[in-house]
């Protein structure tokens, strides 16, 4: 299973991560990481194990699971954060070297799940601030707008907005009704540039913390939607433990508005 990605990371891949605020790279992961990885997150939405959030459609059809903090508990999980090509694509993309492992998290939507990710961006969600930070959303199946893509506002990281966390439960612990709505771009404006991408197993998305983005529903009646995203910083982050804001599994050892330079909580990844 390969290190690094199969293709490398090009100077037009660093341009548009900071223009757009994401970019889809393709053919990251070899078959070997495709297979273990679709085995692994499978397996994890079966064990129950773990900070699991689970949604059906409302006649109880369909369903969106999700779960957090898989490379604490699976070692398959923990080789794909240490030994994988994700990171490495990662600290290419915004010239971090190295980087530290924040969270990996899946999204699984079975056939006919209805139930939307709503529009938003990440850093609201967390306990962090600054611009080294990336999101990296794996295929580990087909994907295509009919089966959930997730889909971007291009260029949104650069607004200067900061919207209020929603998820799709609206989890109370996360609801700060003091903050802005983010608006719903299902009927963006006139103008508005929109990104989303046909998918393969081991193509690979990378977002920018304040990339607005969403995703709707899995409309195929065979294909289950399978994505592992994971989380890396690099030395432009800070912690950040304001109110409404994740509950971390490893809480650093760092005072607020610090580098989170906790290896327990955030190990470093070599790359």
């Amino acid at each position: 299973m390969n290190r690094e990605p199969l293709r490398p990371v090009t100077a037009a891949d660093v341009e548009a991560y900071r223009a757009d605020g994401v970019v889809c790279l393709r053919q990251v992961l070899d078959a070997g990481w495709c297979a273990r990885m679709l085995d692994a997150s499978l397996r994890a939405m079966d064990d129950g194990r773990g900070r699991v959030r689970d949604m059906t459609n409302p006649d109880g059809t369909g369903r969106f699971y999700r779960n957090t903090w898989m490379a604490w508990r699976d070692e398959d999980f923990r080789a794909f954060r240490d030994e994988g090509p994700v990171a490495r694509a990662a600290a290419a993309l915004m010239q971090a070297s190295p980087v530290r492992y924040f969270y990996d998290q899946l999204f699984i939507k079975a056939p006919g799940t209805t139930v939307p990710t709503k529009w938003h961006q990440d850093l609201p969600f967390w306990p962090f601030m600054g611009e080294d930070i990336v999101s990296c959303w794996v295929a580990l199946t087909p994907v295509g707008k009919a089966t959930s893509a997730v889909e971007y506002v291009a260029g949104s990281h650069r607004w200067g907005k900061f919207y209020r966390a929603i998820t799709p439960e609206s989890n109370p612990e996360l609801l700060n009704t003091t903050m802005e709505e983010c608006p719903d771009y299902n009927d963006p404006p006139p103008g508005t540039r929109m990104l989303c991408w046909d998918m393969q197993p081991g193509d690979v998305l990378f977002h920018h913390p304040l990339v607005i983005h969403g995703s709707g529903a899995n409309s195929s009646t065979t294909q289950t939607r399978v994505g592992l995203s994971i989380r890396f910083f690099g030395q432009d982050a800070r912690y950040d433990p304001r109110d409404f804001t994740m509950r971390l599994e490893r809480v650093p050892q760092v005072p607020a508005g610090a580098f989170p330079a906790d290896d327990h909580a955030f190990p470093v990844i070599p790359t």
